[in-house]
């Protein structure tokens, strides 16, 4: 995929406030000291007033933000994933989610794709926390355009969001004429008959090229995107469930708690099926260049490939 455009998620975060912030005159944006990481700073150079640094104040930080969202205002608190869901995660319990206020959680540097920053920073619990949280939407785009509807999808819901983005850049795949966000709704990116694959956030392009490489074994791979965690899409999941009879989970997440957790509350129940879930494997990570830690916790295209081609058996 060396020819195929690339781009950070957070860099497509940064890019959709600057460009909603017009459109929104009520948006506003807060940071926790890491404006040039998580990219707000482009939204701060638009639109100076409406950016407030919080410093390194996480827990404080979601309780303006819940201040803000009292009065009317949208916003966006920005921060690590780490410290934006594990830091701050009571304030985003009891200030935030529990009165039901209109804040958006925008939490960059997720996963372990963090790399050289290491365990401490490489966040892959915050999908699992932020779903026990009751009306909390869960949100995790797989590429830039699929980022920046996101962001505008946040905005147009009542109610506190939590998106989730990344570090490493990762393909366009959504750049086409007919693609459509909708929360709660999957996106089937490719047909197959023989087991289903889905995946969320920067596994997505490496599900899709894994199902090529599958085909040529003559196995087919329905590949399947959810970018809406929670609320997720049952009627998809469990359709492609009955379809295939096999369902494999790819996340950048620890397998417990997450997207697999999720997917697999909705078949245990509905439609007893045979599930694989490829993510972090209860273990932290460690520092590393980003490319060489996804390869390493099994969550590129060859890995992917070899680990279906032996459950889809």
């Amino acid at each position: 995929m060396s020819d195929v455009k690339k781009i950070a998620t957070r860099e497509s975060y940064g890019n959709a406030l600057a460009e909603l912030g017009a459109e929104f005159e009520n948006l506003v944006v807060l940071d926790a000291d890491l404006a040039a990481a998580t990219k707000t700073g482009v939204f701060k150079k638009a639109f100076p007033d409406r950016h407030i640094d919080c410093g390194i104040a996480e827990c404080n930080m979601m309780g303006i933000a819940a201040g803000l969202a009292a009065t009317g205002k949208i916003p966006f608190a920005s921060s690590f994933a780490m410290f934006a869901a594990g830091r701050a995660f009571e304030q985003v319990r009891n200030s935030i989610a529990y009165p039901q206020l209109n804040v958006k959680i925008g939490a960059t540097h997720a996963g372990i794709s963090v790399g050289e920053d290491g365990a401490t920073h490489q966040c892959n619990e915050d999908i699992a926390l932020m779903r026990t949280i009751p009306g909390m939407v869960v949100i995790n785009p797989s590429d830039d355009v699929e980022a920046k509807a996101a962001v505008r999808a946040a905005i147009e819901h009542e109610g506190p969001v939590y998106l989730r983005f990344g570090r490493l850049a990762v393909p366009v795949i959504n750049d086409k004429p007919d693609y459509k966000f909708e929360l709660g709704k999957g996106v089937v990116l490719r047909e197959g008959k023989d087991v289903t694959i889905i995946a969320t956030g920067l596994p997505v392009s490496e599900c899709l090229a894994a199902a090529e490489k599958l085909a040529a074994d003559g196995i087919d791979a329905k590949v399947i995107n959810i970018h809406t965690i929670k609320p997720l899409d049952e009627e998809l999941v469990l359709a492609a469930a009955k379809e295939t009879g096999k369902v494999v989970t790819v996340e950048e997440h620890s397998v417990i708690g997450g997207l697999g957790s999720a997917v697999c509350d909705v078949l245990s129940e509905k439609c007893p099926t045979k599930v694989m879930k490829i993510g972090i494997n209860d273990t932290f990570g460690e520092s590393g260049p980003a490319v060489e830690l996804v390869k390493k916790y099994g969550l590129d295209a060859d890995s992917i490939y070899a680990k279906v081609k032996e459950f889809a058996k």
